[in-house]
């Protein structure tokens, strides 16, 4: 993607210039984003977007620079221009690049931007038609397709030279459903790690009759009371909650400036004995997923929390000189537009040994969240608060009827504490995180667990 040649003549540059460091992000990314509603294409966009990044350290400063004109002439006038402030001597270096880095592997078949375009809309329509014809109450189906093919190279002067092709494919699907003059939506986004054979390995079908039919179940559904009471929370995406109340205050990014409430606490009893924390961005093919983090380190997986006790954070190399520890793989962007900082990838509460059934007969009186939908948390004092895009009350350990307007506060450092059952049912959801670094695809799973006790914010008429 870059001769050898000119990334060597910029890292001189960097250490020349006083730098202790000097690190190449070079991205060649294709993307195609489709919007339809009504089974219509409402918007398309399909393009190529190529630059690269350039980052150098000084001790525990770093500067970051970026463009898309890759002539030597304007790459070594950025390095120069990006690393005036550094004072210092130069620095003899050699540089072999001979650091081994075998990325994870993440088989693909079908590079979307060899797919033709009417097959992609075919895709669409399945699932448009599929959600119309659940029911008469679902007035409208939005069914969004996206797909990406992003190649990455990345070097440093610690001797890394590392290419990894990312291949991913989504859709996402909502459905409109109306009872009474009432209006609800149902939501659900598949997505993998993988060329258009997901297609092939998944029924789109099924997911927008899913979508569909948490659209009319909302829509005729009463809604949700108020007050402290236990929450058993779904597998899949509800583990969006554990992402946000406690991941981002994992993230080196917060925990070395001291800002997270679980600073300096390594191998203290943070959580119930039953939660262990993971985040692991070497699943096969998982939408979080990558063959080697943007700093181009093999991705792995890291135990953040195990059986209670806090384990490790998710670090990048920069913040890893401000711990004083080893980076875990966890250097992510968005793009060469972006420097890469600590981040989740794909991050989970590991299975326990109880049923979905055992955690729901055990509980008397309280709400069973199917869906979570958003959420937002403070990661300095780990407060959040999430919204239900699905839940039902349970009464005398049965699962009653549907309530809509549900919403869970609380505290991240409270809710680890208060997990006091977890089920065998583990499954891993797909969605989006924004934070310092960009807009990053990740993965949030957890299995059928319950909260002893939360606020849950609703009404009654």
């Amino acid at each position: 993607m870059l001769n050898r040649s000119i990334i060597e003549d910029i890292f001189f540059e960097a250490l020349s210039c006083g730098g202790d460091f000097c690190e190449v992000f070079m991205e060649d990314n294709f993307s195609t984003e489709i919007a339809t509603l009504g089974g219509n294409i409402e918007r398309g966009m399909s393009g190529r977007d190529f630059g690269i990044g350039i980052r150098v350290f000084k001790g525990l400063s770093s500067v970051y620079g970026y463009t898309n004109d890759l002539s030597k002439e304007n790459l070594i006038n950025i390095t120069r221009r990006i690393t005036k402030s550094f004072k210092g001597d130069k620095k003899d270096i050699v540089l072999n690049f001979d650091k081994a880095i075998d990325p994870v592997n993440h088989p693909y078949v079908n590079f979307p931007s060899k797919v033709d375009l009417s097959k992609k809309m075919e895709f669409t329509k399945r699932a448009y038609q599929a959600g119309m014809d659940y029911d008469e109450k679902i007035t409208q189906m939005t069914v969004n397709y996206l797909d990406q093919e992003q190649n990455v190279l990345i070097a440093n002067t610690e001797g890394i030279y590392i290419e990894d092709t990312r291949v991913r494919t989504r859709m996402l699907i909502i459905a409109a459903a109306e009872h009474n003059g009432q209006i609800e939506t149902g939501y659900i986004g598949p997505g993998a790690l993988m060329g258009t054979e997901f297609y092939d390995k998944i029924i789109i079908e099924d997911y927008a009759r899913e979508a569909a039919r948490n659209a009319k179940t909302m829509a005729m559904a009463d809604y949700c009371p108020a007050g402290n009471m236990p929450v058993v929370v779904d597998n899949g995406f509800g583990g969006l909650m554990f992402h946000e109340a406690c991941g981002h205050s994992l993230e080196a990014s917060s925990v070395a400036k001291g800002l997270s409430v679980f600073s300096d606490r390594i191998g203290e009893k943070i959580a119930s004995d039953v939660v262990t924390l993971v985040d692991d961005g070497s699943i096969v093919n998982s939408w979080g997923s990558l063959g080697v983090d943007d700093e181009g380190m093999r991705t792995q997986k890291n135990i953040l929390i195990e059986n209670g006790i806090l384990k490790g954070y998710m670090i990048d190399k920069l913040n890893a000189r401000r711990m004083n520890m080893n980076p875990t793989a966890s250097g992510r962007r968005q793009s060469y537009r972006f420097s890469p900082t600590a981040r989740m990838t794909n991050t989970y509460i590991d299975k326990g040994t109880s049923t979905k059934e055992e955690i729901i007969e055990n509980t008397e009186k309280g709400l069973f969240a199917k869906y979570i939908s958003a959420g937002s948390v403070n990661p300095a004092t780990g407060d959040f608060n999430f919204s239900l895009s699905e839940a039902y009350l349970i009464e005398n350990g049965k699962i009653t009827k549907p309530v809509k307007g549900a919403t869970l506060i609380g505290n991240g450092n409270k809710i680890l504490q208060d997990v006091d059952m977890v089920g065998d049912n583990l499954q891993i959801g797909q969605g989006y995180c924004y934070a310092g670094s960009g807009a990053l695809f990740i993965g949030a799973g957890q299995p059928t667990l319950r909260v002893k006790t939360m606020t849950v914010g609703g009404r009654e008429e």
